[in-house]
């Protein structure tokens, strides 16, 4: 059996593996089923004002197929179609809702250490940008009857359908298709909306900008506690965050753009302002948030590399691109490729972001000018159609310090929110997203985990110890699974994984990630052969290069300057107030600045 990657002896065999690793997943790890996208509508030719900027409803990103990750087009595929096959007679077997209960929740908070609960909400803000299957339809459900002792308020549980794009699920046949309610693109759609429509409600059509209010605040939507901003969903404070601070980094990129180029019209404003936070979304995402949750050094350099090459920063600083490298010179600036099968964003790629257990439960409250104790808070109280109130009792100094101290949770067994487990949606659905996680795997063809595995090369477990050193987690497993190693959920086998050292999550969630992570950057041409001054103008391709999660904190709120001024990493947890902050560490040669985290494996 050949090595895995971080099993190699040296940082340069590991790098290497990594390397090719990625190289054989582009090759035999993209594929798409037909009629994913409309083959026409769209004229061929784009209109310039497509061919220069992003459009509202994604089309264009691919002059040659303007249908290319669109909003509304499917789903593709990171395991063979014929891999995809939908079993309704084990649509519920083992019981979604026992392993929810005796597997995933929470006994004890599990903190990661490494991440900081603004970590876990930047996931939710780029989830927000990625992908959404749409709310369902009223009345077509999962059903799900309770066992006797479960206290959930409503028997049977119901869960919404996922709807296809074409006909309808077919018991022993391949998934459908299922559409992507937002672009699939990494276009800032999250605060931007995907589609005209949505654009329109959160433009002030003046000088490029969206709509804040005098107080720097999103203005509330008529949904209640919610926001008004480009995506609406699955709201909580941390969130409703960034949301707000990206909204008003928006508005600060067009007003500098504007004192550069006061000839530019409110559209060309607000089109290169798109551009441009959206960079600077995907750069903080990929080299200040990955390096955080997967502090392996070989990843430390690796996507430093996605994003400047190997040469790094510095270097593409002052000299510039290497002729076309993307391993020297980096991913951003390359030509375009979208390898062996045309870009969207997977199923696959939806299920390794399942991470819910990154969330508390209980929070703490800080005052940023005292760091005295304010409150104490329950997630409930924070979520929702609760969050506005909430977070209006607050200064937004205090709600930033808060959520940056504060540490996020382990990606593992017996760590699910409770309060994810029993949620009130905002329309008055009540879910257990933990039992929601495990149906949506099975009703949408993502196969079990050692099948998984295998579509990735990866070795099958053979038993359930081998799946996790941890015996009691095994021994449960086992117990819940009837002794089939093959049954075990593809959930549960990537949270029950003791992941390689400094990660935050399983490798087997990694390798849809070093997959995934490259691609969305080496499809997107406005990533690639058009991340250029004449497209971004010079104003805007300096903003981006120039910039990271601390310069936008400070911009916009600068009196968190005490507590992160000489800290190094955004998403790892903030210093007390008035704490000493330690020197910053090479995170190529040692992982000196790395809180342990809490290893229950």
């Amino acid at each position: 059996m050949s090595l895995q990657w971080y099993e190699n002896p040296s940082l340069l065999l590991q790098l290497k593996s990594l390397s090719d690793e990625r190289k054989d997943l582009r090759t035999k790890n993209l594929f798409e089923a037909p009629d994913i996208r409309p083959e026409n509508g769209l004229a061929t030719e784009a209109p310039q004002d497509a061919v220069q900027a992003r459009t509202s409803e994604g089309t264009y990103n691919d002059l040659g197929c303007p249908w290319m990750g669109a909003r509304g087009t499917g789903f593709g595929r990171n395991v063979p179609i014929e891999k995809t096959i939908v079993n309704k007679k084990r649509l519920l077997d083992p019981d979604p809702r026992v392993i929810s209960r005796t597997l995933m929740a929470r006994d004890t908070f599990k903190p990661a250490g490494i991440l900081n609960a603004l970590g876990a909400a930047w996931l939710q803000f780029e989830n927000h940008n990625w992908f959404f299957h749409g709310d369902g339809v009223a009345g077509r459900n999962i059903e799900i009857p309770l066992k006797d002792g479960d206290d959930f308020p409503e028997n049977p549980m119901r869960i919404r359908e996922t709807i296809p794009m074409h006909g309808e699920i077919e018991d022993g046949k391949p998934a459908p298709v299922f559409a992507n309610v937002e672009t699939h693109w990494w276009d800032g759609s999250q605060i931007y909306g995907s589609g005209s429509e949505k654009q329109k409600m959160i433009r002030t059509f003046e000088d490029g900008k969206i709509k804040v209010d005098d107080s720097g605040r999103l203005l509330r939507s008529e949904v209640p506690g919610v926001d008004l901003t480009g995506m609406m969903e699955n709201w909580w404070f941390g969130p409703g965050l960034l949301h707000t601070l990206f909204s008003r980094e928006h508005n600060t990129v067009v007003t500098e753009l504007k004192k550069a180029y006061p000839e530019l019209s409110d559209q060309r404003l607000y089109e290169l302002g798109v551009l441009i936070v959206s960079a600077l979304i995907a750069k903080i995402h990929t080299v200040e948030w990955t390096p955080c949750v997967l502090r392996h050094p070989a990843l430390q350099i690796g996507m430093n590399a996605n994003w400047y090459g190997a040469l790094g920063e510095t270097f593409r600083d002052k000299i510039g691109r290497v002729g076309d490298s993307e391993a020297l010179s980096g991913i951003v600036g390359s030509s375009t490729d979208h390898h062996s099968a045309p870009f969207s964003l997977t199923e696959e790629f939806v299920s390794v972001y399942r991470m819910h257990p990154l969330i508390p439960d209980d929070w703490n409250f800080y005052s940023l000018e005292s760091g005295d104790l304010k409150q104490t808070a329950y997630f409930t109280e924070l979520q929702g159609s609760y969050t506005r109130d909430f977070m209006d009792k607050f200064q937004m100094g205090d709600l930033w310090y808060s959520i940056g101290m504060a540490s996020a949770g382990a990606v593992c067994l017996h760590n699910y929110p409770n309060a994810l487990r029993n949620l009130t949606r905002i329309d008055g659905q009540v879910t257990d997203l933990a039992t929601l996680d495990i149906v949506r795997d099975r009703e949408r063809g993502v196969p079990r985990y050692n099948d998984f595995r295998e579509a990735l090369r990866m070795p099958r477990r053979k038993t359930f110890d081998e799946i996790t050193p941890n015996k009691q987690w095994a021994k449960e497993i086992a117990e819940l699974y009837k002794g089939d190693v093959d049954s075990v959920d593809l959930q549960i086998g990537m949270q029950a994984e003791k992941p390689p050292k400094g990660f935050g999550f399983s490798d087997t969630a990694f390798r849809i990630f070093i997959l995934m992570a490259s691609r969305r950057l080496k499809s997107d041409r406005f990533f690639t052969k058009d991340f250029r001054p004449e497209v971004y103008t010079k104003t805007g391709f300096d903003w981006v290069n120039n910039n990271g999660m601390k310069d936008v904190l400070l911009r916009h709120y600068p009196e968190l300057e005490p507590v992160i001024g000489n800290a190094d990493r955004m998403f790892a947890p903030w210093p007390e107030l008035g704490a000493p902050v330690p020197g910053k560490p090479n995170p190529i040669v040692r992982l000196a600045d790395t809180v342990k985290a809490y290893m229950p494996w």
